[in-house]
């Protein structure tokens, strides 16, 4: 998808939430962080190499100032599919290696990081549908597969099959209800 129609996705998404045009774009620092992100995203995908590092540099300036501003951290590497949400601004920081799928929720306080040793370190790939609840940890070489919702305050370091409900430290499956109704 093109940067514009990946924007308006997001866009559509937040309206669908409440809120009207203004409130939306000058008002939600949510959208915010992933309007700053798809433009970089965007920019990071483009092939020349001098004007690519040039505009990459402003991102990464603005990137900060966004960061600075509304405590959510997405990198420019970062591969996120459309319709992206952030309920809450801060504390949310995903690594530059991240990858998450379509139609995906993200609460206040979420960290996406690396973690593990030897062939099981790195980052969670995380499908469509997927509920992410306030101050969630997902770290490891995991797979989060789609239509999966994870409770708040919860610990994911182990893979996570279709439509579970995940829940505590570490998660555990508490149903198979999925993200149903959150998104």
């Amino acid at each position: 998808m093109s940067f514009v129609k990946l924007l308006h996705s997001d866009y559509r998404k937040y309206k669908k939430y409440g809120g009207n045009f203004l409130t939306i774009v000058f008002f939600t620092q949510g959208f915010w962080a992933i309007f700053q992100y798809r433009l970089a995203h965007s920019i990071y995908k483009v092939k020349i190499p001098i004007l690519k590092q040039l505009i990459q540099l402003i991102m990464l300036f603005w990137q900060k100032m966004i960061e600075m501003i509304t405590g959510i951290s997405i990198p420019a590497s970062a591969s996120i599919g459309h319709s992206f949400y952030v309920g809450h601004f801060g504390g949310i920081i995903l690594n530059a290696n991240t990858i998450i799928g379509n139609n995906c929720n993200i609460s206040q306080g979420v960290t996406i990081g690396v973690s593990g040793k030897g062939d099981n370190r790195g980052v969670p790939i995380i499908g469509n549908d997927v509920y992410i609840g306030a101050n969630v940890v997902l770290v490891g070489k995991i797979m989060i597969d789609n239509n999966v919702l994870i409770g708040a305050c919860s610990l994911v370091n182990t893979n996570v099959e279709e439509n579970a409900v995940m829940l505590g430290v570490p998660a555990i499956k508490i149903s198979d209800k999925s993200s149903n109704g959150y998104l």
